[in-house]
């Protein structure tokens, strides 16, 4: 299994409105955020997350995130 791709060296705010959304865990999708499928290959997976109410949140692009898709300031870790 390949380790993710850093997509960005900060968090993302996203608004999301209640559906499911399938978030890219591996990095390498076009916009960073969402599964595009670019993942195929490496045998790492897109996860998977319920939204039931409008939300805002911080999205972790770095994908090094304990709470992943949550950002939790592991980017911070890289910028040193």
């Amino acid at each position: 299994m390949e380790t993710p791709k850093i997509a960005d060296t900060k968090c993302k705010s996203i608004n999301l409105e209640p559906d499911v959304y399938f978030f890219c865990a591996c990095g390498r999708s076009a916009d960073g955020v969402y599964c595009d499928g670019s993942h195929e290959g490496t045998g790492l997976r897109p996860k998977k997350c319920r939204i039931d109410e409008p939300k805002n949140i911080s999205y972790c692009m770095c994908k090094q995130s304990k709470s992943f898709p949550y950002c939790d300031g592991e980017h911070n870790q890289l910028n040193k």
